[in-house]
């Protein structure tokens, strides 16, 4: 049974709100105070900017929203910066709602998109607003990673859904939002509903930082050891990231039951020559490699195998900032400084 059998025949706000909440508890999820005040602003109606930290929920607060346009058969569409993550959305809310309900449109591919639950990168929602404005057909929009509305190159296409979209309703999520008073009067008045912001500090997973000075074989090897794994370790390019996975295959990862668990997940998955023979050597190791330059498949296999817990080493850039939903205990910064592409 999905979400979507879900649905109550009357979708009032306390009916939607109770129906979301006993199928979240089903899945063994009790809603934090900052969720449960979300999602009671969003199924009345108003917009709701979500500033809360990483690891607190705010995707189960979008899977919310989407059920509540849902219900009123509404269209809903969920945007994010990277394909990687449309991508990840797009297979979890399929697995949430039914295939039938969900698509995806990235600059690469379309499927479903007529689907009612719409997953895609900023790019092509702004393009939407941009061709049809307020006779769009969207009336809900989740824009997750919300702070990129500061980028100076792509920062227009969080910019232009909230101008040329008044008929919609938003949620607008991201971990490192400052001030927000102006989105908060800004959309009440383009969108003539009411908008709250909904903050919390608290994370319930919490922090600690260090830094090491040994050799980082040295270092990844100590924390296989101390129950650090899943580790992340970051790089700067997706070329440092391959080479830094392939040399980490002399390290032992993964026990011989994990290495079973591994092959019989992969299962029939074919292997293409070049990058998919060396990643399946990998994977099969316990080590993934994870950039927004592999394909789509590739991801997802390093997604499922980490999600399983079954990957101790993920070598990968910094998408893991965006969002992507893995599961992972360390993360390990290769280097402290980046090039951005006009300085370091």
């Amino acid at each position: 049974m999905t979400l979507t059998d879900l649905v109550p025949a009357s979708p009032d706000a306390d009916a939607l709100y109770e129906t979301f909440s006993a199928w979240a508890h089903d899945q063994g999820l009790d809603l934090y105070p900052a969720q449960q005040e979300a999602l009671i602003e969003l199924v009345s109606g108003s917009n709701v900017v979500l500033a809360t930290p990483t690891g607190s929920g705010k995707s189960l607060v979008a899977t919310g929203a989407h059920f509540a346009a849902l219900a009123a058969r509404q269209r809903s569409f969920y945007t994010a910066p990277i394909k990687a993550l449309v991508s990840e959305k797009f297979f979890a809310l399929c697995e949430v709602f039914g295939a039938a309900n969900v698509g995806m449109m990235t600059g690469d591919a379309s499927v479903n998109a007529d689907a009612p639950i719409v997953c895609c990168t900023a790019e092509i929602l702004a393009n939407l607003a941009l061709r049809e404005g307020a006779a769009a057909d969207v009336a809900l929009v989740v824009m997750d990673e919300f702070h990129y509305y500061a980028d100076p190159d792509r920062g227009w296409a969080w910019q232009v859904p909230l101008l040329e979209l008044p008929r919609a309703q938003f949620l607008l999520m991201s971990a490192t939002l400052g001030d927000v008073s102006f989105f908060e009067t800004d959309l009440t008045e383009r969108t003539e509903r009411a908008t709250a912001v909904v903050r919390s500090a608290e994370r319930p997973v919490p922090l600690d930082y260090r830094y090491a000075s040994t050799p980082l074989h040295d270092t990844l090897t100590a924390l296989l050891e101390t129950g650090g794994a899943p580790v992340y370790v970051v790089h700067f390019t997706q070329a440092a990231a391959l080479e830094r996975a392939q040399a980490l295959m002399s390290i032992n990862v993964s026990s011989r039951a994990d290495k079973q668990a591994i092959a019989e997940l992969i299962g029939s998955f074919r292997f293409s020559a070049g990058f998919g023979k060396t990643l399946s050597r990998l994977v099969r190791h316990g080590i993934g490699v994870h950039h927004a330059g592999m394909l789509p498949r590739y991801r997802r296999l390093v997604e499922r195998l980490a999600q399983a817990g079954l990957l101790k080493i993920i070598c990968g850039t910094d998408t893991l900032g965006v969002g992507i939903n893995v599961p992972i205990r360390t993360v390990l910064l290769s280097a402290l400084s980046k090039y951005d592409g006009t300085r370091t």
